[in-house]
C-alpha cells in the first residue's frame, strides 16, 4: 500500500505546476498539512526507555480534516456524543441525492450550494412531515454533507439521520408514524426537495446556467430503515472526521499512475481502478471543503437552540438520558525494541513554515 502523502510528495509539484493558477487556498492547505503530518516539521515529542535507554521520537498529527492518518479519536468522540441524544424509538436514514446536471453549478459554488444542500434537505424534511396525514411534527434532523462517490467521483448528497416520530406543534403529545414500516414517502420528498431548492436558487450567481431540465426531472430521495440508530451513527462517522479516500485503498503508484480499489454498489465487491497521478489528485482536491464549512447540522429540536424542546420530548417519552461512561485511559507507552517503559524527555519544536 502507498499513503496518500507519499502519492502528494512525489506528483503534487507537477500538479501545482500544470494548474497553480486554478488551485483554491484551502486545497493547498490540506496538502501543506497532509505532507507535514507527523513529521518533523510539526514538532513532536522525545520518550526514553527505562530499560534501553533508546530514544523515540513521536510527530504532532495536523489533525487536518482532509488527513486520512487524523480524525480516528475524534470519530469515536464523536459517536459516543451522538449516542447519547438517541431516543428509544425507530431510526430511518434519508439520503437526499442532485442530479448531475446540477452538480456543476455545486462545484464551483460550493460554499453556498453545500449550505443550501442542508438548509433545504432540512426543511424538505420538517414540510412533509408537518402534515397531519404524515406525522403532524416537527422532527429532529441530524445532517450529514457527503460529496464522493466510490471512485471518488464527485457526487454530493445529504444523509440525514431522523426518530421516527416528533413533537407536535403545541408540544403536548410525541407523534408516531401511521404505520410501524412507514415513514415519509419518498416521492413527495424528492419533488418538495426538488421545488425548494429550485425557489432557494432563483437569483443565485450563475445559477441561470443549470440545465432547465434539472427541474423537470424526478430527484432521488432514499428511505431507509436504521434501527436504533447507532449502525448509521457509525457509518456517517466516516464521512464526519475522515477524508475521501484512506491509504489503506491506495494499492501502487508507479510510472504516473495510481491505483486504488473500490467497493462497486452493484456486486459489492472490490474492484481496482487506476487513474494517472494528476487525475487522482483532481479528483481528491474536489472534496475539500470551504474553509471553516460545517458539513454537520442540526435542525428541529435537535438544534443546539431548542434545549427546552428537547426536554419536553425526554419527559413525553420518560426518557433518561444515560450517563456517558468514562473512556479507559490509553496504556502507557511501551518500547518497541525491549518492551520497556518509557518517560518524557524533551518537546521537539516545530520547524519554520
Amino acid at each position: 500500500m502507498v499513503s496518500l502523502a507519499e502519492v502528494l510528495r512525489r506528483h503534487w509539484p507537477e500538479y501545482e505546476r500544470q494548474f497553480g493558477a486554478q488551485l483554491l487556498p484551502s486545497h493547498r492547505r490540506a496538502v501543506q498539512a497532509i505532507l507535514a503530518c507527523r513529521t518533523g516539521a510539526l514538532g513532536g515529542e522525545v520518550y526514553r526507555c527505562a530499560d534501553c535507554c533508546r530514544d523515540h521520537y513521536v510527530y504532532h498529527s495536523c489533525n487536518h480534516r482532509a488527513c486520512p492518518q487524523c480524525g480516528q479519536a475524534d470519530a469515536s468522540e464523536w459517536i459516543a456524543r451522538q449516542k447519547l441524544k438517541l431516543l428509544p424509538v425507530p431510526y430511518y436514514l434519508i439520503t437526499f441525492t442532485v442530479p448531475e446536471g446540477l452538480r456543476a453549478w455545486l462545484r464551483s459554488h460550493q460554499k453556498m450550494g453545500y449550505a443550501l444542500l442542508l438548509k433545504e434537505s432540512a426543511g424538505t424534511l420538517q414540510d412533509v412531515a408537518s402534515k397531519d396525514k404524515y406525522l403532524g411534527a416537527q422532527l429532529g434532523i441530524l445532517s450529514v454533507l457527503h460529496t464522493w462517490g466510490r471512485q471518488l467521483q464527485f457526487h454530493p448528497h445529504v444523509h440525514c439521520v431522523v426518530p421516527a416520530g416528533g413533537l407536535r406543534e403545541d408540544r403536548l403529545r410525541w407523534c408516531r408514524p401511521k404505520a410501524p414500516d412507514y415513514f415519509l414517502p419518498y416521492q413527495v420528498l424528492g419533488d418538495r426537495f426538488r421545488n425548494r431548492l429550485k425557489a432557494a436558487l432563483q437569483g443565485q450567481p450563475d445559477s441561470g446556467q443549470i440545465p432547465a431540465a434539472v427541474w423537470r426531472q424526478k430527484w432521488g430521495v432514499n428511505v431507509q430503515s436504521a434501527g436504533s440508530g447507532e449502525a448509521a451513527l457509525k457509518y456517517l462517522s466516516a464521512y464526519v472526521y475522515r477524508t475521501a479516500l484512506g491509504s489503506q485503498r491506495i494499492l501502487q503508484a508507479e510510472k504516473g499512475q495510481i491505483r486504488f480499489k473500490y467497493k462497486s454498489s452493484e456486486d459489492q465487491q472490490w474492484h481496482i481502478l487506476a487513474v494517472t497521478a494528476m487525475e487522482f489528485i483532481r479528483r481528491f482536491l474536489q472534496h475539500i471543503l470551504p474553509s471553516g464549512f460545517q458539513r454537520v447540522r442540526y435542525y428541529g429540536w435537535l438544534s443546539a437552540a431548542a434545549h427546552a424542546r428537547w426536554e419536553r420530548i425526554l419527559a413525553l417519552l420518560d426518557w433518561t438520558v444515560p450517563i456517558r461512561q468514562v473512556p479507559t485511559p490509553n496504556p502507557a507507552p511501551l518500547c518497541p525494541h525491549c518492551g520497556g517503559p518509557l518517560f518524557w524527555v524533551a518537546t521537539l519544536i516545530r520547524g519554520p513554515p
